[in-house]
């Protein structure tokens, strides 16, 4: 494979896959008060939740710094990489995407394409793993690039939160913002559309949540290509996976934990799927 992939620790791909596959991940940086962890490389998804449930510090996260993009570019092309695929968090969520396109433009006589997933988490991350997978075949930089636009409408990423006050928090809550003053009673359904986190319904209590998420997947059935089942250490996964099984049958290492980027503003308890649906 002489293209090689990079992303950002927003992907929340499981560390093993993510080397298996080749894939360099650029940490994001969560900050609790005056203290400061590479997400993914300082600190996982575990201790993340742990320190979210024992910190009297909400936490706040940054995008890595174009010299950052710039220092795995370099490394990767000293490496005998002859073309790079870059593949980000969503624009409108973070400076990720930006500064990974800054430092691309310091780049020369290889390709760099840098994409915009309009998706994070794991929508983000079955992205990227079609990069590694097309790389492996042998496509370059462009053909991969082209690709990926033409898929990434059709990723869907769909899941429930506890609460709207860490996404109200942290500034990433879109169209939900609309939910804020009738969720006391209800449970939110939420999406990501269009790059940033809309609103897909409310049901009264967490298992109607699950219910009506396995639901939104059923629509889809016979279509999906691959799905990926997202948790924040929720103690209802199990019961998740049982109601999913019934319409497509999630392997274990298709369970993925949210990290501390996505975990920081969607809080505990969060839970979903990501998935591709066939093309027409």
């Amino acid at each position: 494979m002489t293209v090689r992939v990079v992303t950002d620790s927003a992907a929340d791909i499981p560390a093993d896959l993510a080397r298996s596959k080749g894939i360099t991940v650029v940490p994001l940086t969560v900050r609790f008060g005056s203290e400061s962890y590479l997400s993914g490389v300082e600190l996982g998804p575990d201790e993340f939740w742990e320190k979210l449930r024992t910190s009297s510090e909400s936490p706040a996260t940054a995008a890595p710094s174009a010299g950052d993009f710039q220092q795995a570019y370099e490394r990767l092309i000293a490496d005998g990489a002859t073309g790079i695929v870059s593949v980000h968090l969503s624009s409108k969520l973070s400076a990720t995407y930006q500064s990974a396109a800054v430092a691309a433009k310091e780049i020369s006589g290889t390709p760099v394409e840098v994409i915009d997933t309009l998706e994070a988490s794991a929508g983000q991350g079955l992205l990227v793993l079609r990069a590694a997978e097309r790389a492996e075949q042998g496509a370059d930089a462009a053909a991969i690039a082209s690709d990926l636009e033409a898929v990434r409408s059709r990723i869907h990423l769909i899941g429930t939160i506890d609460t709207l006050e860490y996404l109200r928090r942290g500034g990433r809550i879109g169209g939900a913002q609309a939910l804020l003053g009738t969720m006391l009673k209800f449970k939110p359904i939420i999406g990501v559309e269009d790059g940033v986190v809309e609103p897909i319904g409310r049901v009264r209590t967490r298992a109607k949540a699950l219910e009506h998420i396995v639901d939104l997947v059923r629509t889809y059935e016979g279509t999906i290509e691959r799905l990926v089942v997202i948790s924040a250490n929720a103690p209802d996964t199990d019961r998740f996976l049982k109601l999913l099984d019934g319409v497509v049958h999630v392997k274990s290492s298709d369970v993925w934990a949210f990290g501390p980027i996505v975990g920081a503003h969607a809080g505990p308890g969060v839970i979903g799927v990501a998935f591709i649906v066939s093309g027409n």
